[in-house]
């Protein structure tokens, strides 16, 4: 899994053309194949915090070169943005717990194969 953190501030008075953008690009992420998830916080201190989640590195650039994200990125630093910052992740380990006891855990496939390569790239025991 791949995880983008997009962190940002809004110039004043930028907000209300903002947030149609926004939601427009919301919708066009949702329909990405490989697309997983997204949410968006605000802080008390203005600063803007979006999580999106995607299945693998392509699915993420096909978002990335999507014709209408590539013009709303550009305009969001000409017009929209104060300042931002990105970072692209890549998911080691994923765990979760909830309320009926269930615990998931789940490997991300990177882990899986550097684990799976290292074994493999081990001498084998040859027993007499």
């Amino acid at each position: 899994m791949i995880v983008t953190v997009f962190r940002s501030r809004l110039r004043a008075g930028a907000h209300e053309e903002y947030e149609p953008m926004a939601k427009h690009m919301s919708e066009l992420a949702k329909a990405i194949p490989g697309y997983i998830s997204h949410k968006g916080f605000v802080a008390q201190d203005g600063e803007r915090v979006t999580i999106v989640e995607f299945e693998s590195e392509e699915a993420l650039r096909e978002w990335r070169i999507h014709p209408e994200h590539a013009k709303a990125k550009k305009r969001g630093i000409v017009s929209f943005f104060s300042d931002y910052r990105f970072q692209i992740c890549t998911v080691v380990r994923d765990r979760s717990w909830t309320t009926t006891g269930k615990r998931k855990a789940r490997r991300a496939s990177a882990d899986a194969n550097a684990q799976s390569a290292r074994a493999s790239s081990r001498p084998e025991r040859v027993l007499k």
